[in-house]
């Protein structure tokens, strides 16, 4: 028997840990935002906390092409011999499209969890069903009147001025989500979109995305002269001041926010920002 020793085996060699992904940089964000609040196709998007935190940042990038497709839509009716009502019908349906209805969706179904007055989590499973209720059906068709008799009315003042404020009002509706997904504000339940982007903003982060929609939204209403840049910036504030009421609600009542709270955030700032524009 050979007793020679044997040189001792290499042990085998264990699996290198898989190496964190980069962080997303604003391509990324800009895919991700595309990717989840529209409908307009999206390849190469990423879909990690990384990704979700870039793309919250740039949600109001994809308003501002919500918004303009909605606008475009207006004008070409007005184009075709609509009256102002017809294509306020149209520049109202066009976010609806694009979006898949999912906010619309959204906050009808917040309507129908807080009306409920059952507790969080009474409410969070009446939130979960494929059906709407009464507070719902309301809620939607309170929402959609004063979004169409709004941007008609915008649309009696001159068309250029009713496109500027649709494209504005969507921009703020998107920043009220990016405000909606910072930091401190906790996912009202495991799982879905609501869990994917809860608290993934930094709060200056998103603080700056806000401002920046206000001074945005202050440079389009220039074109009006100083009367008009007020109008759409304080459009903007009280539009996410309103976005803001409702998520502390939600955030009171269910304990955090789902993806139907970011529906409902969204539809409440459109609307109300559309409302402030034409009472001018």
């Amino acid at each position: 028997m050979d007793t020679t020793p044997q040189p001792p085996r290499d042990p085998e060699p264990s699996p290198a840990p898989a190496s964190p992904p980069p962080p997303a940089g604003v391509p990324d964000g800009i895919r991700f935002a595309f990717g989840t609040l529209t409908v307009l196709p999206v390849s190469g998007a990423r879909w990690d906390r990384s990704a979700a935190r870039a793309g919250m940042v740039c949600a109001p990038l994809a308003g501002l092409v919500v918004g303009l497709c909605a606008a475009a839509a207006g004008g070409a009716a007005l184009l075709l011999g609509a009256s102002p009502l017809l294509a306020a019908v149209a520049t109202v349906a066009v976010p609806a499209v694009l979006t898949r209805g999912l906010h619309l969706d959204g906050l009808a179904d917040v309507a129908d969890g807080l009306g409920s007055g059952r507790p969080a989590e009474g409410a969070l499973e009446v939130m979960k069903r494929s059906d709407i209720g009464p507070f719902g059906v309301v809620a939607l068709l309170l929402v959609l009147l004063a979004q169409v008799a709004a941007v008609a009315g915008l649309y009696a003042a001159g068309w250029a001025w009713g496109a500027v404020a649709v494209a504005v009002s969507a921009v703020a509706a998107r920043a009220a989500l990016t405000l909606a997904a910072r930091e401190g504000v906790p996912a009202a339940r495991p799982g879905g979109l609501g869990a994917a982007v809860a608290g993934a903003v930094p709060s200056r982060s998103a603080v700056l995305t806000g401002a920046a929609a206000v001074l945005a939204a202050a440079g389009a209403g220039a074109l009006w002269g100083p009367y008009g840049a007020v109008r759409c910036a304080a459009a903007v504030v009280l539009a996410l001041g309103a976005a803001e009421l409702l998520l502390g609600r939600c955030r009171r009542r269910l304990g955090g926010v789902t993806g139907d709270v970011f529906g409902g955030v969204c539809e409440t700032a459109l609307t109300t920002s559309l409302v402030v524009l034409a009472l001018g």
